[in-house]
């Protein structure tokens, strides 16, 4: 029997009268690319952010390695091995990739051969090494932000929408990184580009006003063109 990394048992999330995620059941097994799928507005987003912390659980239980992390704090959350990228492409504009990548590091200055290891997934980074963030095309800045998370060793990647507002050929190249990434580390991300989404994901749930309606494989709902309609108004079929 696996042992899940990460579980969201009945989770709650309220942001002031609106009440978002409404039960969700999540597990997230170690290793590979969990997809976390569904309409806009259906609580993809703040499933990330109350696993981090951002947004205090009102009922049930968020575990992480067996322990219980709901309702602690963000930097705790952080330090148990557990990092985030959001959709906001959260860098430092005014700071160089370096610096960025420096801030980072909490235990140190980051690791030469960890940073040869993330260069191999996004050689621009070291082209723009010296340069400012702020500079940088929007998916160079969304190698950043997600580099920043990697520049230490995690159990666990929270990552959300990373394709949003970019190019396809950027979208291209982020998935054969993402390919050799999910090798490393356990991955939960959220994503709109369903093609994007099937070529990476292992598993899949999809999130419904605010409940999670389906879990699976992600080959099971790649094949199934009536259960991508039924859960996420579309079918890969239809955009061959």
């Amino acid at each position: 029997m696996v042992n899940p990394l990460l579980r969201l048992d009945g989770v709650h999330t309220h942001i002031g009268q609106y009440h978002i995620l409404q039960g969700v059941n999540l597990t997230v097994n170690e290793g590979g690319i969990t997809m976390l799928l569904g309409r806009n507005g259906a609580g993809k987003t703040t499933t990330l952010r109350t696993i981090m912390g951002l947004w205090k659980p009102s009922q049930g239980t968020v575990t992480f390695d067996g322990k219980p992390i709901g309702g602690k704090d963000t930097p705790s959350i952080a330090q148990s091995g557990i990092a985030y990228v959001p959709e906001t492409m959260a860098v430092f504009h005014d700071l160089t990739v370096e610096e960025n990548m420096k801030l980072a590091a909490r235990s140190g200055p980051p690791d030469a051969a960890r940073l040869e290891w993330i260069f191999g997934f996004f050689p621009a980074l070291k082209r723009f090494w010296h340069s400012p963030a702020g500079v940088l095309s929007g998916g160079q800045k969304q190698m950043v932000a997600i580099a920043r998370a990697l520049v230490e060793p995690q159990r666990l990647i929270l990552i959300d929408e990373p394709t949003k507002g970019l190019a396809p050929a950027i979208i291209e190249g982020m998935i054969g990184a993402f390919q050799e990434l999910k090798r490393q580390s356990t991955i939960l991300l959220v994503e709109q580009n369903f093609r994007f989404a099937a070529a990476l994901g292992d598993s899949v749930a999809v999130v419904d006003d605010g409940r999670v309606v389906h879990a699976g494989s992600m080959a099971d709902l790649v094949g199934d063109s009536g259960l991508q309609e039924r859960l996420l108004g579309l079918s890969l079929d239809a955009h061959q």
